[in-house]
């Protein structure tokens, strides 16, 4: 197995991109990916997507993408893992680059998530990642199945909806100086709680809002980054688990079990523990998400994920810092697109090119991406160059 590294990275601001396509975002991202690693071509091209089909309808968009993108001829696929397409495909990446198949793989992520006729079918496309006999089929929508989570957390621990509130304004206060980000603005305790409800308990507060967007990274073996950049990025680690889509058939749900399993092969990897991760990059989609995945990798005992946010210990002088540059909820969850910003932003981290944001003396970032209520989940560990 081979090291392998990030020599490149684009992103699109996260937004309504009602005038672009799912091709031109791509192209954007992955041409500001290619410039800064200098390089022209790739051998590889995997997308990570998961609506194009269904919102878009558009499907068979990695070949589509590669010809936008003056990349005909490569090596082009699509890769679906719901919410955690985008780290799938750069799961996909690095194997292939790890395992000697290919030198140069471009990863990229996109969605558009605007093109659905209305935010209803946007947010009910995103269901199709739960259990479809036992969960959609009931009506069950993803705000409806983490209200669930969110309830019987609040039953079991005894804790408030209020308490939930410092995600929210942590991810927003980080996401205001991100240039990126679908809303770049603080929000306060108060308007958290003045939010409307989606699912009570879950409010718009709560949900990270769904958007259109693009990422890119640009992947080579470790002895050749000098070649490309002087700051090279490395993964360290790359794992996946997977669980029962149905909640009602994991053995706790209020565990997220396959967030820890996935962490757990990641740290192993890496030959880390969670006490040497500097900052995590969290798969919030919603506010009880961001609680169980810090639960599940080792950042807090069970019960105890919210307390984190209630002590600034996820704030950027925190113990473990996460969503440094607005994470899903304020940077804006691209759904298939998001697993690569997330690994943008911490690339961005390790060179130390944050700006106000910047995790002092970071050396090794998680990022967490996880499909629905965590069917899938998917771990990565960088390195600073």
């Amino acid at each position: 197995m081979r090291d392998v590294s990030i020599v490149g990275i684009g992103q699109t601001k996260v937004g309504e991109h009602w005038d672009k396509s799912l091709r031109q975002l791509a192209t954007e991202a992955i041409s500001a990916a290619l410039s800064e690693a200098g390089l022209e071509r790739a051998d590889a091209l995997y997308v990570g997507n998961m609506l194009s089909g269904e919102v878009s309808a558009q499907e068979h968009i990695a070949a589509l993408i590669a010809d936008f993108a003056g990349l005909r001829g490569i090596e082009a696929l699509k890769v679906e893992a719901a919410d955690s397409s985008g780290a799938a495909a750069l799961r996909l990446g690095y194997m292939a680059v790890a395992g000697g198949l290919m030198d140069t793989v471009i990863v990229c992520g996109v969605e558009k998530m605007t093109d659905a006729v209305s935010s209803a079918t946007a947010g009910a496309a995103l269901a199709l990642a739960a259990d479809s006999d036992y969960e959609t089929l009931h009506g069950l929508s993803s705000a409806a199945l983490h209200a669930l989570l969110m309830r019987r957390y609040m039953y079991e621990h005894g804790v408030k909806r209020e308490d939930f509130a410092l995600f929210t304004v942590n991810a927003h206060r980080n996401a205001a100086s991100n240039p990126y980000a679908m809303f770049p603005r603080p929000v306060t305790t108060e308007a958290f709680l003045k939010a409307p409800m989606i699912a009570d308990p879950v409010s718009l507060m709560d949900s990270a809002p769904l958007a259109d967007g693009a990422a890119a990274v640009i992947l080579c073996p470790g002895d050749r980054a000098h070649r490309c950049t002087t700051g090279a990025v490395r993964i360290v680690a790359s794992a996946v688990a997977t669980d029962s889509l149905a909640i009602h058939d994991r053995r706790d749900p209020l565990f997220l079990e396959a967030a820890y399993l996935s962490a757990q092969r990641a740290y192993q990897q890496a030959g880390v523990g969670s006490a040497d991760i500097d900052l995590f990059e969290v798969h919030d989609a919603f506010t009880i998400t961001a609680a169980l995945s810090l639960e599940a990798c080792g950042f807090a005992q069970r019960g105890q994920g919210v307390r984190l946010a209630q002590e600034g210990e996820i704030a950027l002088d925190g113990r473990i810092p996460i969503c440094t540059m607005g994470g899903l909820k304020a940077r804006g969850h691209p759904v298939g697109a998001t697993g690569i910003y997330q690994i943008v932003e911490l690339v961005e981290q390790l060179r130390g090119q944050a700006g106000v944001n910047q995790v002092k003396n970071a050396r090794l970032g998680m990022a967490q991406s996880i499909g629905g209520t965590g069917g899938t989940v998917i771990t990565h560990i960088l390195e600073a160059p």
